[in-house]
């Protein structure tokens, strides 16, 4: 099973870390800059990290609102590992 996720992702960050929310999106800061893909996949080693592997950028590959599609997970999992459960 797998989840997909709605980001917002902001480059040229001071440190990578996972925000919070920007509305419906989870809000990313990533220190790498969006040339040459970089932070695109400095974003995904993030999640990865939060979330575990494989996550993948399936949309917004030059755009700051980005969807990853993260293979082993479901939304309940996710929502708990990122603390977004009420």
């Amino acid at each position: 099973m797998g989840v997909t996720i709605d980001a917002w992702v902001v480059p040229g960050a001071s440190r990578s870390e996972f925000v919070g929310l920007h509305g419906d999106k989870v809000k990313l800061r990533v220190t790498a800059p969006p040339e040459g893909d970089r932070a695109n996949e400095e974003a995904m080693r993030l999640l990865e990290s939060l979330l575990g592997p494989p996550v993948s950028l399936i949309g917004g590959m030059t755009s700051r609102h980005k969807v990853f599609q993260v293979a082993n997970g479901d939304v309940e999992t996710v929502r708990r590992k990122l603390g977004l459960l009420s």
